[in-house]
């Protein structure tokens, strides 16, 4: 017999708990577990960016939470999120919301963003007390780090950019914020500029670009901060770069930093997050690996001063492979400081550094003009070879390759790949919602607290099967 349901009569009191509904095995359920501990200061920390008088303001723990569940859902927009919590039984049971308790205003989180949780660096607050709870529990071994970066798609067109030079900044534009962070930014480069100019001698007032960096050719007007890039063989677009340095034993996120999509600013935020994460987690690696865009002198050198063995292919400049003589073909003697060419003729230098890298090694006209081995040396008058001012660094770490360390410590920064190919996939964090670099900094941070606190879960409390999921509770 076909059945109908009785829809004439409903029951007027019903019994219901939330905390029943979840499952055990749910996901947030087992976040919830170390949110709870790292949460547990955040009113402290805010404390003194609220008023002690007017109305109580929304909890600054339930927007945190809410941020939470769209970062780890991939719900970054908060009109959405908001109707997503009060529908989802568990987005509202991680939230701490009862089933009569209203949601917050999608309004509120960006002012909230904007104000407090911006100028009290609460978000990277919650990702150094994550670090520090995956350091308790022993998933941070310290030894070995790995360092990379992956280009996320700003919030701006491709096909509205202009060149340097075309940019006229109206009085409306400068009212945004990612522009107004620009140009303070700008301003403030050209005043250390001055400084420098002044103390070498003499200014001529102008803003100079810095000698080893060049001027962007295109640029967004509504998010300047943002890189002109075409990186990973991506299409053309304006990004920025997730840096992520993780430990490489469980994949933990130790610091996370955002650039400007540009393999020069990536490297460098190498340097940052090292010093960062030394000075406020007393954690220093014994070895580093990354790709060879990290494989720079400049690098090499300082990560050997600080006795942190790099284990990155040096980048070269590859031999031609037309039959000339290639740079290993010119012995370096250390001790005259000059190369010694296949002909035995030496290679000079005056001392003077170029483009702050490199010295260069030039041989006599003369003895190029006379010498029999000139047709497969040079087409010029004479020789010359760049070598690196770091390049006792770069020649240390070529020693270290083909090692067993050097092989494993290779295979292992696959696992900080796998952490930006897991946030593209699983969470759908491919293009920015926020504007600026402090913008995209808000955006990493959550993303990477997300990350560690899902990696604590499967780590720390297992699989999630029913045997584990009923320890949990």
């Amino acid at each position: 017999m076909m059945g109908r349901q009785d829809r004439d009569q409903r029951q007027l009191f019903y019994e219901f708990s939330l905390d029943e509904m979840i499952p055990r095995d749910h996901l947030l359920r087992r976040i919830n577990v170390f949110a709870t501990a790292v949460l547990a200061d955040l009113h402290q920390q805010l404390k003194a960016f609220y008023s002690d008088i007017g109305r109580p303001s929304v909890d600054p723990e339930l927007m945190i939470r809410m941020l939470l569940v769209g970062y780890c859902y991939g719900i970054r927009h908060e009109r959405r999120l908001c109707q997503e919590v009060a529908l989802h039984l568990a987005y509202r049971w991680f939230c701490k919301l009862d089933l009569d308790d209203k949601v917050p205003h999608h309004s509120t989180f960006s002012v909230n963003r904007l104000g407090r949780f911006r100028e009290s660096e609460i978000l990277r607050h919650i990702f150094e007390c994550v670090v520090a709870t995956c350091m308790a529990a022993g998933l941070v071994k310290g030894e070995g780090f790995a360092v990379d970066a992956s280009v996320m798609e700003a919030n701006a067109s491709r096909y509205h950019g202009k060149a340097p030079g075309e940019l006229d900044w109206t009085d409306a534009q400068r009212q945004k914020r990612a522009v107004a962070e620009y140009l303070a930014g700008l301003e403030a480069e050209a005043q250390v500029q001055d400084d420098g100019d002044s103390r070498d001698g003499g200014s001529d007032g102008k803003p100079t670009a810095k000698p080893d960096r060049k001027q962007p050719k295109v640029i967004s007007p509504s998010d300047p901060s943002s890189a002109w890039t075409a990186k990973a063989n991506k299409r053309v677009q304006f990004g920025y770069g997730l840096n992520y340095l993780i430990d490489v034993e469980h994949a933990i996120i130790v610091d996370v930093e955002a650039t400007p999509a540009r393999t020069y600013d990536e490297v460098a935020s190498t340097k940052t997050m090292i010093e960062r994460t030394e000075q406020r987690l007393d954690l220093k690696p014994d070895w580093l690996t990354a790709d060879t865009a990290y494989g720079i002198g400049k690098l090499l050198a300082w990560l050997l001063g600080k006795s942190i063995t790099p284990h990155i292919p040096v980048w070269e400049r590859y031999p031609s492979s037309d039959g000339m003589f290639s740079r290993s073909d010119f012995a370096y003697e250390a001790e005259r400081d000059v190369y010694v060419c296949p002909n035995g003729k030496l290679l000079r230098t005056s001392g003077t550094v170029h483009d702050g890298r490199v010295r260069n090694y030039l041989s006599q006209p003369q003895d190029c003009r006379t010498c029999t081995l000139k047709q497969r040396c040079t087409r010029a008058p004479f020789k010359k070879i760049a070598r690196d001012i770091n390049e006792d660094a770069r020649n240390h770490t070529r020693l270290l390759k083909g090692t067993p360390e050097f092989e494993r410590s290779s295979n292992a920064r696959k696992k900080v790949e796998m952490r930006f190919a897991h946030l593209k996939v699983q969470h759908g964090f491919e293009r920015l919602r926020l504007r600026g670099l402090t913008g995209a900094r808000d955006e990493f941070h959550l993303a990477a607290i997300v990350q560690n606190l899902k990696t604590m879960a499967l780590r720390l409390l297992g699989p999630p099967t029913g045997r584990v999921c009923a320890s949990i509770a």
